[in-house]
Parts: C-alpha cells; structure tokens; sequence
C-alpha cells in the first residue's frame, strides 16, 4: 500500500508543478487551488508513504516522478522541447531511480 501512496504522491506532485505554470501565466483562484491542493495531498500521501518506505528510496522516487511528469507535461501540453538529448536525460532519470531502489 505503501508504494501506492508513494506514486500516487508523485502524480499529485506533477498536479502541483502544472498549478505553478497555470499560476504564472494567470494568477486566479483556480490554478491557485490546482497549485497548493497538488503539493498538500502530495506532502500528505508522502509522509504515508514514508512510514514504510525508507527515505532515500521514497524521496528518490517521489522527485523522479515529479521530474519526468513534469518533463512529460512540459512537452505534451506547453509545447516545451523534444530534443533527443533531453528524452535520453529523462530516461537517465528513470533509470538512476531504478537503480536507487535496486541496490537499496
């Protein structure tokens, strides 16, 4: 259950990271709500994550979630670069937290 809450923390976190770039383009109460509500559920579910998970294990995957979703975000909803290097940096990403957790 753990790495459910683990997970699903990162996915809020990508929700939060879109509440910043909504909030910088347009400063309304909704992507204000996109924004905090985004990282409070995300804080909340880590810290349930974390009571199982070990901190460098959890914190490594919840930022690489956050990282690559927003990279992913970035690119598929606000027109942001698809250069082939930046696609093999966020792989780079996802296999330095796999290995993080391979050798925990």
């Amino acid at each position: 259950m753990a790495w459910l809450f683990l997970i699903a923390a990162g996915l809020c976190e990508v929700i939060g990271v879109i509440g910043i770039k909504r909030v910088a383009v347009n400063n309304n109460w909704t992507n204000n709500l996109i924004l905090f509500g985004g990282f409070i559920v995300s804080f909340q579910l880590l810290m349930q994550a974390l009571e199982t998970i070990s901190l460098s294990t959890g914190y490594a995957v919840w930022t690489g979630i956050g990282t690559v979703g927003a990279a992913l975000v970035g690119m598929l909803f606000f027109k942001e670069s698809r250069n082939p290097v930046r696609m093999l940096c966020i792989l780079g990403v996802i296999g330095c937290v796999i290995g993080l957790k391979l050798v925990e």
